[in-house]
């Protein structure tokens, strides 16, 4: 059988570097690893990071959820999966920022699938920094954020680095009374062994009442860009943007600059990775109330 493990976190938390992290892991352990993603909104850009990493069966689900709705879609793609690579070893299905992990896991737990998948659990990417400032989120988007720590199986409390050893220790003691049976271990850059969360992942299922995730306010939306950006007007006009978008990524051509960019930004912090290729400049932007956003370039 095929080990599962589901990736949960909010947006931003680091789930794409846990994967690709993991993805390598497996193979250097000489296992196939394979990847089913599910992006919110139109573009792949985390597909593209993880195929990237190197070549690894995947399949992803494109402006759409892998549960509830959308159970059909991550049937299709995993019997896609499973049909052309039969030496697969461990699946890793990532969700969107925006999915519920226990109706994610639910979509995965089809009879077409019982004799070929083992889902060990739900692994989830808890943001410290957000956690410390989580009552800034909207109640519901909030409500998601810890519905998806309620039911990890094991928790990746990520950038820690940017918290104080008093503001650690206290958001360590928060996390783990909130979701007390998971394992926890602290990381930077989602640096975690893959070894010991096979050992130490929960398989039980979750104890708490499920709340559901659907009808969440979230949505996306898509900037292009028709000429190469200049970084430090973009960065000024990343700062003015409000709390309530919660992540953005895309590919930028930057001025001066003979390839794109690869651009994310997460709780007001930007990362900017140079690629060595050139990619349509595109940015996909998650939050709220994102009708009036728009990027006004320097004249």
């Amino acid at each position: 059988m095929i080990d599962v493990y589901l990736l949960s976190g909010f947006l931003g938390s680091g789930k794409t570097s846990l994967l690709v992290s993991l993805v390598e892991q497996v193979k250097e352990s000489g296992r196939q690893p394979a990847v089913l993603m599910n992006e919110f909104g139109e573009l792949n850009i985390d597909s593209q990071i993880v195929e990237d990493a190197g070549e690894v069966p995947l399949k992803e689900l494109l402006n759409g959820c892998i549960c509830c709705t959308g159970a059909e879609s991550t049937e299709a793609q995993l019997q896609g999966l499973l049909a052309d690579y039969p030496e697969i070893d461990v699946l890793f299905i990532e969700t969107t920022g925006a999915a519920h992990p226990v109706e994610a896991l639910d979509a995965v737990y089809s009879p077409l699938f019982a004799e070929k998948l083992d889902v060990k659990g739900i692994v989830t990417v808890v943001d410290a920094k957000r956690w410390v400032d989580r009552d800034k989120l909207s109640p519901r988007i909030q409500a998601l954020f810890l519905e998806q720590v309620r039911h990890a199986h094991f928790m990746v409390l990520n950038k820690t680095d940017l918290l104080t050893d008093h503001q650690l220790a206290f958001v360590t003691m928060q996390v783990t009374q909130f979701n007390s049976y998971a394992p926890l271990v602290q990381t930077v850059n989602a640096k975690v062994d893959f070894g010991y969360i096979e050992k130490m992942v929960n398989v039980a299922a979750p104890k708490q009442p499920i709340s559901t995730g659907s009808g969440l306010p979230l949505a996306s939306k898509v900037l292009s860009f028709d000429a190469p950006v200049n970084q430090e007007h973009f960065e000024d006009w990343v700062r003015t943007v409000p709390d309530s978008v919660y992540r953005m990524k895309g590919y930028i051509q930057l001025e001066g600059s003979r390839y794109s960019h690869l651009f994310q930004y997460a709780y007001g912090m930007v990362n900017w990775i140079p690629e060595y290729m050139q990619i349509p400049s595109k940015l996909v932007i998650i939050g709220e109330q994102l009708t009036d956003i728009e990027y006004l370039p320097k004249n």
